[in-house]
C-alpha cells in the first residue's frame, strides 16, 4: 500500500512538473503561429508584449494568452490606434499544439478579451479604419482563416469599450463598461446562443445628444441557423436604464447586407416605465413615486440594410393623462400627454422623420404644451415647432428632483411658432426661416458664482420675427446696480441650433452701475476655493458674441472710483471687447477713453488711450494706481492736470494689468499747480542741499512734460522748471518699484551767490557780468521713500571761470582795438616780430587784470614769452569754488533787489 501511494505521488509530481515545464517547450511555436496569422491576415502594425502558454489554468485544455496587444493603422489613418487590449486568451485541445503552422488549421474552443478599446472611424472621404484585412490572392480556392478555425463553445468580453466616429455622417457612438458573454455550439448547423450583455450607451448625431451614458442590459437566447446565416430572437428581455423591452424577430446576413424583421415593446404599461428611461442620476429612486396613466413603447423594424436602403421604421411612444409625484416633493406633475412617432415608410434614409405631436404637462394651474416635427433628419433637417404655455420656474424643483447650483424662480410665458431648415440657419437665409410669437419672463432671479449678488429680472419681454428677436423690455437689479435695456438679437436660432455667432445691438441705461456687483467675491468659500484650485483658466470673452452696446449711466462705481455721466459704446467680437468714445466726469474733470481688451490668446491683453481734462491732481493720485506708479511726485501737488495716456500690456487671471508688461507714453500739462514740499522726503533732501531754492515757490504753471514707460521703468523726457529767475533742467527715470535716478541742473544767476561773488563781478565792471549763470547739478538716487542727493560743483566752477575770463578778455580786446589794427598794418608791411610782441602784451594784460580781480595784485609781464608753472593753482577757479562751496554749504544768500 505504501509503495502504491509512493508511486502515485511520484507520478502526480512528474505530471505537475511536466504541466509547468511543457509550456516553455511550445512557447516559440505559439509565438510563430500568432505572428504568421497576423502577417497573413492584417494590413496594420501589430505589437504585443508576450505570448504565454499554460496547461494548468484550463486543464485538461491548453490556455494561450497574448498580453498588451496594440494595433495601429497605416494610411490614411497612419499611427492612429485601432485596438488595444490588456489580454486576449484562447483555449484549445493540447493536440492542437503539435500541429505545424503549415498544416491544417488550429481549432480554438473559447476566447476571452479583457480591457479592450476598439475605435471604429470613418473619415469625411468615406475611408474606414477597420478595413485592415488583406485581400485573398486566390479567392477561388478554399481557404481557412489563416491557420486558425473556430469551434467556439463560449466567449467573454470583459470591461471593454467600443467607439464609433463618423465624420461623413456626423455620428458618435460610445459603448463603455461593456461586459458580454455567450455560450453555444458554433460547429453545429443549428444551435442556440445564450448571451448576457451590460453596457453604457451614448449617441450623438448632428451635434444632438440622443443618449447620454444610458445603461442598457440584454439577456437574449438567440437561435442560430449557420448555413443560412440567420439569427432569431427567442426568449429575451432588454433594458434601457430600467425600462424593460422585449424583442422578437430575426437578423439574416445576406451578400448585399442584412435582412431585419424585429418587433419590440415594453411589457408593462405603467407610466413609471417612462421615469425608468431617465438615467437614475436624474430621476433618483422611483420605487415609491406615485404614478397614474400609461406609457407604451412599440416598434417594428423591417427590411434590408444595404448601401442604398434601410429597414422601414414604425416606432410609437405614447402616454395619456398620466401623472407622477415624488413622495418627498410638494408638487405634482399631471395631465401628461406624450405622442411621438419615428417613421420611415420607403426604406430611403432621407425619408425618416420624427413627429412629436404632443408633449404636454401641468404643474399647479400652469399648463405647458409643445409639438415638433423633424423631417429629413439625416440630411438638411427641417424643423417645425410650436411652444405655448406658462411655467412657474420655482415649481420645477418642487415637482422633480433636479439638482441645481442655485434655486430658480420667476414666471415664464411663451407662445412661439417657428419653422426652418438647418442649411438656412447655417447660411443666414432668413427668407427660409419663419418665426413669430412672443416670450416674457417676470420676477426671474438669476444666481451665478461669477456674480456677487443675484440678479433680479423684474421683466423681460421679447418678440420673435423671421430674422430677428426684438428685446422690447429688460429691467433688472443686482446689489446696488440697476439695468434697463432694449435692442435686437440676430441669429438666435442659429446660435441655439448650430453654434453660430450670436449677434445683437442693444441700448443700455443705468442710474447706478456698481462693477463689483457683477464680479465674484474676493474671498470665496472653502468649497469654492477648493474648486478654483483645479481651475486656473483665465476669464474669456465669449467667442460666440458679436454685439454692439450703446450705454448711458449716471454713475459707475469701479473700486474706489465714481464716474459720473458715463456715455459710450462697447463692441464685442472675436473674443475682443472694444470701448469706443467713452466719456465721463471724474476727479472734477473730464475723462475720454478708447481701447480694447482681447482674450483670443492664452494671455489676455489690453490697449487703451485715455484723455483727462482738468483732473484734480490730488484726487486722481488717490484714485489711480497707475498714476501713482507713473508720477509718484504728484502726491505732493495741488491743482489741475490735463493729460493723454497711451498704454498697453498683459492682464493677469484677475483681469488686472501686469505692471511688468505695461508700456506706453504720457503727455501731461499742469494748470495752476502748487507744490507742498514739506511732506516729501525727496524735496526735503533737495532743500537741505540747495538752500537758495524754496521748493514750495516753484513755478509749475503751464508745465508740460512727456514720459515713456516699459518693462516697469518710467523715463522722463528732459523738461524745465522755473524758480524766480532760476531755471531747472530735469531729466532721468524711475521704476514701478519706486527706485529713482534723476538729474536736476539749477542754472543759478550770479547775483544769488552772495556779496563775495558780486564784488568779484563788480571789479570786471561789465554789463555781461550781471547776466552770468552758474549750473549746479543735483544727482538724485535711492527711492522715493529713502532718497539720496549729491551735488556736483565741477561744471559750476568751470562755467563761471570761463565766463569771467571771456568777459574780461573781450573787454581788453575792445580796449586794444586800435593797437590790433596797428598790429595788422605792421603784419602787412612785414614787421612780424612787432605783431608777436603786441599779442604777448595783450594776453599778459588779461592775466594781470584777472589776477588783480581774484588775487588782489597785478603782476606785470615781460614782452617776451614767459614759461608757466603748471603746478600752481588757478586763482580764478579757487575763488569761484570758495564762493560756490559756501553757497551749497548752507551759506545764507544776500537779498537781491
Amino acid at each position: 500500500m505504501k509503495k502504491a501511494l509512493k508511486i502515485t505521488g511520484i507520478t502526480l509530481l512528474v505530471v505537475i512538473i511536466l504541466l509547468i515545464a511543457a509550456p516553455f517547450l511550445f512557447q516559440s511555436q505559439i509565438q510563430n503561429m500568432v505572428k504568421k496569422f497576423i502577417n497573413q491576415n492584417l494590413n496594420a502594425h501589430v505589437e504585443f508584449n508576450d505570448v504565454s502558454l499554460s496547461f494548468i489554468r484550463s486543464f485538461p485544455k491548453a490556455h494561450v494568452s497574448v498580453s498588451d496587444l496594440i494595433i495601429t493603422n497605416f494610411e490614411p489613418f497612419k499611427d492612429e490606434t485601432f485596438i488595444t487590449s490588456k489580454n486576449i486568451s484562447f483555449t484549445m485541445s493540447v493536440k492542437e499544439l503539435f500541429k505545424n503552422a503549415d498544416e491544417e488549421p488550429i481549432v480554438i474552443n473559447s476566447i476571452a478579451v479583457d480591457e479592450a478599446l476598439l475605435t471604429l472611424k470613418t473619415d469625411k472621404y468615406g475611408n474606414n479604419n477597420y478595413d485592415i484585412t488583406k485581400e485573398d490572392e486566390n479567392p477561388s480556392e478554399e481557404t481557412s482563416s489563416g491557420n486558425f478555425s473556430f469551434d467556439i463553445q463560449d466567449y467573454k468580453i470583459n470591461n471593454s469599450a467600443i467607439m464609433y466616429l463618423s465624420e461623413e455622417s456626423d455620428i458618435s457612438l460610445q459603448i463603455t463598461e461593456l461586459n458580454h458573454e455567450g455560450k453555444g455550439i458554433f460547429s453545429a448547423d443549428k444551435s442556440e446562443l445564450d448571451t448576457k450583455t451590460e453596457a453604457n450607451l451614448s449617441l450623438t448625431m448632428d451635434s444632438t445628444n440622443y443618449l447620454n451614458n444610458n445603461r442598457i442590459k440584454l439577456d437574449a437566447l438567440i437561435g442560430m441557423d449557420l448555413p443560412n446565416s440567420k439569427y432569431t430572437f427567442k426568449d429575451n428581455t432588454g433594458y434601457i436604464n430600467k425600462l424593460p423591452i422585449e424583442f422578437k424577430g430575426y437578423v439574416q446576413l445576406l451578400e448585399e447586407g442584412q435582412d431585419i424583421d424585429i418587433t419590440f415593446e415594453n411589457p408593462e404599461s405603467s407610466f413609471k416605465s417612462f421615469l425608468a428611461v431617465i438615467p437614475e442620476a436624474y430621476s433618483k429612486n422611483i420605487e415609491n413615486v406615485e404614478t397614474t396613466g400609461d406609457f407604451k413603447v412599440k416598434g417594428i423594424i423591417k427590411g434590408k440594410v444595404t448601401e442604398e436602403t434601410i429597414p422601414t421604421l414604425d416606432i410609437n411612444i405614447t402616454s395619456n393623462n398620466a401623472s407622477f409625484k415624488y413622495p418627498d416633493l410638494p408638487k405634482k406633475v399631471e395631465d401628461i400627454v406624450i405622442d411621438t412617432s419615428i417613421k420611415n415608410t420607403t426604406g430611403n434614409v432621407d425619408d425618416t422623420y420624427v413627429d412629436i405631436k404632443a408633449l404636454n404637462f401641468k404643474i399647479d394651474n400652469d399648463v405647458f404644451k409643445s409639438s415638433i416635427l423633424l423631417n429629413n433628419i439625416t440630411g438638411n433637417m427641417f424643423v417645425n415647432a410650436v411652444i405655448d404655455g406658462v411655467l412657474n420656474l420655482g415649481n420645477l424643483t418642487k415637482a422633480y428632483p433636479i439638482e441645481l447650483d442655485a434655486p430658480l424662480s420667476g414666471i415664464l410665458k411663451a407662445n412661439i411658432n417657428t419653422s426652418f431648415d438647418m442649411e438656412a440657419i447655417d447660411a443666414n437665409a432668413y427668407d427660409r426661416i419663419k418665426a413669430s410669437g412672443n416670450m416674457n419672463i417676470t420676477n426671474f432671479v438669476f444666481t451665478s458664482d461669477a456674480m456677487n449678488k443675484p440678479m433680479n429680472i423684474s421683466k423681460m419681454d421679447m418678440t420673435f420675427n423671421p430674422s430677428t428677436v426684438t428685446l422690447n423690455t429688460f429691467d433688472a437689479k443686482t446689489g446696488q446696480s440697476d439695468l434697463s435695456a432694449k435692442g435686437t438679437i440676430q441669429n438666435l436660432l442659429g446660435f441655439v441650433m448650430s453654434d453660430k455667432t450670436l449677434q445683437g445691438n442693444f441700448e443700455l441705461y443705468s442710474n447706478n452701475f456698481v462693477v463689483k456687483d457683477f464680479m465674484s467675491d474676493d474671498k470665496p468659500t472653502e468649497a469654492k476655493t477648493e474648486a478654483k484650485t483645479t481651475n486656473t483658466e483665465t476669464l474669456k470673452i465669449p467667442q460666440f458674441l458679436d454685439c454692439t452696446i450703446s450705454a448711458v449711466a449716471k454713475t459707475v462705481v469701479y473700486d474706489n472710483l465714481n464716474l459720473k455721466d458715463v456715455m459710450g459704446t462697447l463692441l464685442i467680437k472675436d473674443q475682443q471687447a472694444t470701448i469706443k468714445d467713452v466719456t465721463s466726469n471724474l476727479f472734477n474733470g473730464k475723462l475720454a477713453l478708447n481701447g480694447s481688451v482681447s482674450t483670443k490668446n492664452e494671455t489676455p491683453t489690453f490697449s487703451f488711450n485715455l484723455g483727462a481734462n482738468g483732473f484734480d491732481i490730488s484726487e486722481a493720485f488717490k484714485g489711480l494706481d497707475l498714476f501713482q506708479n507713473l508720477a509718484p511726485i504728484a502726491k505732493f501737488l495741488q491743482g489741475k492736470l490735463n493729460t493723454t495716456i497711451g498704454l498697453s500690456g498683459d492682464l493677469d487671471k484677475e483681469f488686472t494689468p501686469n505692471l511688468s508688461t505695461v508700456s506706453g507714453d504720457l503727455l501731461a500739462e499742469l494748470l495752476g499747480t502748487e507744490l507742498n514740499s514739506n511732506q516729501s522726503e525727496l524735496l526735503t533732501k533737495l532743500a537741505g542741499s540747495l538752500s537758495f531754492v524754496d521748493f514750495n515757490k516753484l513755478d509749475l504753471k503751464d508745465l508740460k512734460t512727456s514720459i515713456a514707460f516699459a518693462d516697469g521703468k518710467v523715463s522722463v523726457k528732459p523738461f524745465q522748471l522755473k524758480y524766480q529767475d532760476i531755471t531747472i533742467d530735469v531729466s532721468g527715470s524711475h521704476g514701478f518699484d519706486k527706485a529713482i535716478g534723476y538729474s536736476a541742473v539749477f542754472n543759478v544767476p550770479a547775483k544769488y551767490l552772495g556779496s563775495d561773488v558780486n564784488r568779484l563781478i563788480g571789479k570786471i565792471d561789465n554789463e555781461q557780468a550781471n547776466n552770468i549763470t552758474i549750473p549746479v547739478t543735483a544727482n538724485i538716487g535711492g527711492t522715493f521713500t529713502s532718497p539720496t542727493v549729491k551735488t556736483d560743483l565741477t561744471s559750476g566752477v568751470t562755467n563761471l571761470t570761463k565766463q569771467l575770463v571771456e568777459i574780461e578778455k573781450q573787454k581788453l580786446l575792445n580796449q586794444g582795438k586800435d593797437k590790433v589794427q596797428g598790429m595788422l598794418g605792421d603784419l602787412i608791411s612785414g614787421n612780424k616780430s612787432k605783431t608777436d610782441s603786441l599779442k604777448t602784451q595783450q594776453n599778459n594784460a588779461v592775466k594781470d587784470v584777472l589776477g588783480g580781480l581774484i588775487g588782489g595784485n597785478k603782476t606785470k609781464t615781460d614782452t617776451t614769452t614767459v614759461k608757466t608753472d603748471t603746478t600752481k593753482t588757478n586763482p580764478t577757479k579757487d575763488a569761484v569754488r570758495n564762493v560756490l562751496g559756501g553757497l551749497l554749504g548752507n551759506k545764507k544768500k544776500d537779498t537781491v533787489n
